[in-house]
């Protein structure tokens, strides 16, 4: 069955994959969305969040990136082709060994230079504290915004994200962004893609495999009971003990990386220092 869509996508439905193709662009993305469609329902149980809002943040996204220039995947993959090969990442998440990692990074800088480095969310703001510009970022912009913009403009890619809690953070920012490509963790729609992925930070793995990645390291990424003030601007010390809803995300972020590991064909370490 084939089902066009307004702005001239197209989805082709089989026993098991979804593929998204755009006419106009010849974008082209195979996602194996029933066994991403399971593990998001479970997510929405677990939560109480509910489907329908966010498809209406990813109609709302789609909307708006249809009125402005925006990034397509194929823009994205060719952009990442054109750095050193593009099949090794690192990826940093915002937890409580992210300073120790984006250091180490900082020092040890020529053993990562074959590498992209991606960033999620709040990790932005200790990359750029070390001077480190993420050449891609993902985020649903709950991070320092001040931070992320500083990053945008000095050339880094935005991977916005819209779910059901941030509407009115994507309608207020989104348009302050440049290089931007939109994702939700529901249906695909138009310009709105679904990588896989929960969080901020399995996103952006998630993401970087879809992009070609054969190595991913992965740096401030503790899954433990922790959270920083990089990931949690509010929280009033700089390492604090989760709260159990950003406990339980990391329960699954952590879920969601060890799929990957086991179903995917990508080497995943971590930082060692």
């Amino acid at each position: 069955m084939v089902l066009t869509i307004s702005n001239g996508y197209c989805i082709r439905n089989t026993a098991e994959y979804v593929t998204f193709t755009s006419r106009k662009e010849g974008d082209y993305i195979m996602i194996n969305f029933k066994k991403w469609e399971k593990c998001y329902e479970k997510i929405l149980e677990d939560f109480g969040f509910k489907r329908d809002d966010d498809e209406k943040t990813a109609e709302c996204l789609n909307e708006i990136l249809s009125k402005r220039e925006h990034l397509s995947f194929n823009e994205l993959k060719n952009y990442t082709n054109k750095i050193n090969g593009s099949e090794s990442f690192i990826v940093f998440g915002a937890g409580p060994s992210i300073k120790k990692h984006a250091k180490y990074l900082k020092d040890h800088s020529a053993k990562f230079k074959d590498h992209i480095v991606v960033a999620a969310d709040g990790a932005t703001s200790a990359l750029l504290e070390e001077d480190i510009v993420p050449k891609i970022i993902t985020t649903d912009l709950d991070g320092k915004i001040d931070d992320l913009l500083t990053a945008n403009s000095k050339g880094t890619i935005f991977i916005i994200h819209g779910h059901g809690n941030n509407l009115d953070l994507i309608k207020r920012y989104t348009n302050r962004f440049n290089k931007i490509l939109g994702t939700t963790q529901s249906t695909p729609i138009g310009n709105i893609y679904n990588f896989g992925g929960f969080t901020d930070g399995d996103r952006a793995i998630f993401l970087s495999e879809s992009l070609g990645a054969k190595k991913i390291v992965l740096g401030g990424m503790d899954f433990g009971k922790y959270v920083t003030n990089y990931s949690r601007p509010d929280i009033k010390e700089n390492i604090e003990i989760a709260d159990e809803t950003k406990a339980k995300k990391l329960k699954y972020a952590e879920k969601l990386v060890n799929w990957i590991k086991k179903n995917k064909d990508v080497d995943i370490v971590s930082i060692e220092c």
